[in-house]
């Protein structure tokens, strides 16, 4: 408690304020009484010092010593029987004691020491009794209405009126997952500030309070929500001093509920999105009999049978290279939850899904395509910025050119995925590339898959061997090579290399085929051998 109410009870009634009357906001922790002149060694942080004064009565310079040692350490205040050894405080001890800002109390002489300790401790433990009692009694509460499935909503509405002030839930990039900003613009400042680098909260701290600064100077209090995947934080709309301890108390017993519903509602989401990506990978592998099984399956995860869907396919630029399937696995699903959150802001309804190291979203065309275009663009590039912000991570996205019926949604997946495959292979990066419909890769799909398989191997015989060294870096500068019409400074251009570099990749893949690249018979070959490579399934052309 604060030492200026601890004063208030009735054994310091005629205690007067010698000196640091500006410290007497001070916690009071505990008080001890000094009966040993090596009491230094034994200070502690938030302690109320009392004595006699006996071990001091002719060393003023140990006096004046002790004064600056409990400052350092952070101690409450220091209580003389002045009148017993010393006769009065001396006066260098008041001018040192307003100084440092550290309360120096003259006690009454008629009042014991022990009685001031016993009284003092007793009064302390009884408030603090009565604030662990309190805060038991608040973590029933937030457990029953959780228990009795109000969820969160109905726990921040409570603690808000214990507080008197507005509070938010957010996650871990600060974006409000449960209650609103009195302000619309409070949840994006934050996510400029954290995007920044800003780090609004230290890892040993209870909470932390800043101001954002503009002509209404909002002030906000952050406490920590842990979980075991991401931190979340509980914000309050207003500062909460860490003096208020009961109201300490009580938020912290909120966090602490509020972490196991948000545990637990993530085994449940993550439960459901393990089912509803089984279900998609079921949908294009063809494991479902026909357009009704298609409905009814779909109807359980909000897909309509009569709706047509626009579909997109995304990938992170590079991360099939750069980590092992584990660690990508739980970046995927965090990332997967960021773009889930950032989906619900969307005017239309968009599904979700995961799929190997993709992600794929289905949007239902409620309006004319053309009008729904420029806003679904718009809503990928935030996908993108979003995912580059907080992951530093490049997303490339390509998407199917028109809507098909449900039970087509296979064809606008493999649409997309060759868009996205296109994309990638010219050398692109963080790119969204639509699907545009080709003469050839039509033509090609009325060829029976083994023929294209067959051509392809043939024809890229040289390439099967993936211990060859540059396999990738090749086969990557000869595709580009052909989609710029055999152009050197074009395909130098858009893989940012010398136009020399070209030329000598270009005379390894020749001693690698075995053939001419300027026969026009050789180049055709070589641009319907990738035209096939992207129609066929992933590994196939390895077999």
């Amino acid at each position: 408690m604060k030492l200026n109410d601890l004063l208030k009870l009735p054994v310091f009634d005629e205690t007067m304020i010698a000196a640091g009357a500006n410290g007497l906001n001070r916690e009071v922790y505990t008080v001890n009484m000094m009966d040993a002149p090596d009491i230094i060694s034994y200070l502690k942080p938030n302690e109320l010092l009392i004595t006699t004064a006996f071990h001091l009565k002719d060393d003023l310079i140990a006096l004046l010593e002790l004064i600056r040692v409990m400052s350092a350490q952070g101690c409450a205040a220091l209580g003389i029987k002045s009148k017993r050894y010393l006769g009065g405080i001396p006066q260098s001890a008041v001018q040192l004691a307003d100084e440092l800002n550290l309360p120096l109390l003259e006690l009454p002489s008629n009042i014991s020491l022990g009685d001031i300790v016993n009284k003092s401790l007793s009064h302390i433990l009884d408030m603090r009794t009565t604030e662990l009692h309190n805060a038991m009694q608040t973590h029933r509460q937030f457990t029953q209405q959780i228990m009795s499935g109000q969820g969160i909503p109905k726990l921040l509405d409570q603690l808000s009126s214990l507080l008197h002030l507005p509070v938010v839930l957010l996650g871990p990039y600060l974006q409000p997952i449960s209650g609103q900003f009195t302000r619309n613009s409070t949840a994006a400042r934050l996510e400029v500030s954290l995007a920044g680098g800003g780090h609004l909260l230290a890892t040993t701290s209870i909470c932390s309070s800043f101001s954002l600064l503009d002509e209404q100077r909002e002030t906000l209090t952050l406490f920590p929500v842990y979980t075991h995947r991401q931190l979340h934080y509980l914000c309050i709309e207003g500062f909460v001093p860490l003096s208020e301890s009961s109201l300490i108390l009580t938020i912290e017993q909120a966090t602490n509920v509020i972490a196991f519903e948000l545990m637990k509602e993530n085994a449940l989401k993550q439960n459901r999105r393990r089912i509803q990506n089984d279900f998609f990978a079921n949908f294009i592998g063809g494991a479902f009999s026909g357009s009704e099984e298609i409905a009814s399956r779909g109807r359980e995860f909000g897909l309509s049978g009569d709706q047509r869907y626009i579909c997109a396919v995304a990938k992170l630029d590079g991360a099939e290279k750069t980590t092992s399937f584990v660690q990508y696995k739980a970046e995927q699903d965090r990332i997967a939850e960021h773009l889930e959150a950032e989906l619900t802001n969307f005017r239309y309804p968009v599904h979700l899904f995961t799929h190997d190291r993709a992600y794929v979203l289905l949007m239902p065309l409620i309006d004319d395509w053309k009008t729904v275009e420029p806003s679904f663009v718009s809503l990928l590039e935030r996908l993108q910025h979003k995912i580059s912000t907080h992951y530093g991570s490049d997303l490339s996205l390509g998407f199917s050119s028109y809507a098909q019926p449900l039970a087509h949604v296979p064809i606008s997946y493999k649409e997309a995925n060759e868009a996205l495959y296109f994309g990638g292979i010219a050398g692109k990066s963080r790119f969204i590339e639509i699907y545009q419909p080709k003469e050839v890769p039509e033509i090609l799909r009325m060829i029976p898959y083994e023929h294209l398989r067959k051509f392809y191997t043939d024809t890229m015989q040289g390439f099967t061997d993936e211990t060859l060294k540059d396999h990738h870096m090749l086969l990557q500068t000869l595709s580009v090579y052909m989609e710029t019409h055999c152009q050197l400074a074009e395909t130098a251009k858009r893989l940012y290399i010398h136009r020399n570099t070209v030329i000598y990749r270009l005379e390894k893949c020749e001693e690698i085929i075995g053939r001419s690249l300027k026969d026009p018979e050789e180049t055709l070959r070589l641009r319907m051998a990738f035209r096939i490579k992207a129609l066929l399934p992933e590994g196939a052309t390895s077999k």
